[in-house]
């Protein structure tokens, strides 16, 4: 990972989540540290764009976020710090119940922000920051 001093940092790509559609990497890892690019609720073996309702867009788009790290060498425990983006904070409840859920008692910290509006129409998105601790 590093070439004497200097830190090198590597472009993470994986059929496993959405693939980026402009010039951008899905994350970077740099170090033992994983900066993932904002996601959104695309199915990466589908990306017709499907709505679905904001469980559903909660879920497909954490997987993402997570899909991107472990491809990195990473985990879900590894996560340090979300930022989640919502176009409706009406949404909170059901976002929050399911992150929880999701997280399985990991609790990074996390930013909320509103938005007024998302690729696709959707009304969620997230980016992260993991920590590799191997």
């Amino acid at each position: 990972m590093t070439q004497g001093n200097k830190e090198t940092m590597e472009p993470i790509y994986t059929d496993k989540a959405p693939a980026p559609i402009g010039p951008y990497s899905q994350g970077i890892r740099a170090g033992q540290t994983i900066y993932t690019s904002m996601q959104i609720p695309l199915d990466p073996n589908n990306q017709d764009a499907p709505i679905g309702t904001i469980t559903e867009q909660t879920q497909q788009t954490l997987e993402n976020i997570v899909n991107i790290i472990t491809s990195a060498g990473g985990a879900k425990a590894d996560i340090v710090k979300t930022t989640l983006y919502l176009t409706d904070m009406q949404d909170w409840a059901a976002i929050n119940e399911t992150y929880a859920a999701f997280m399985e008692g990991h609790e990074p910290a996390r930013s909320i922000v509103p938005v007024t509006q998302l690729p696709l129409g959707y009304g969620i998105a997230c980016d992260a920051i993991a920590v590799v601790r191997n």
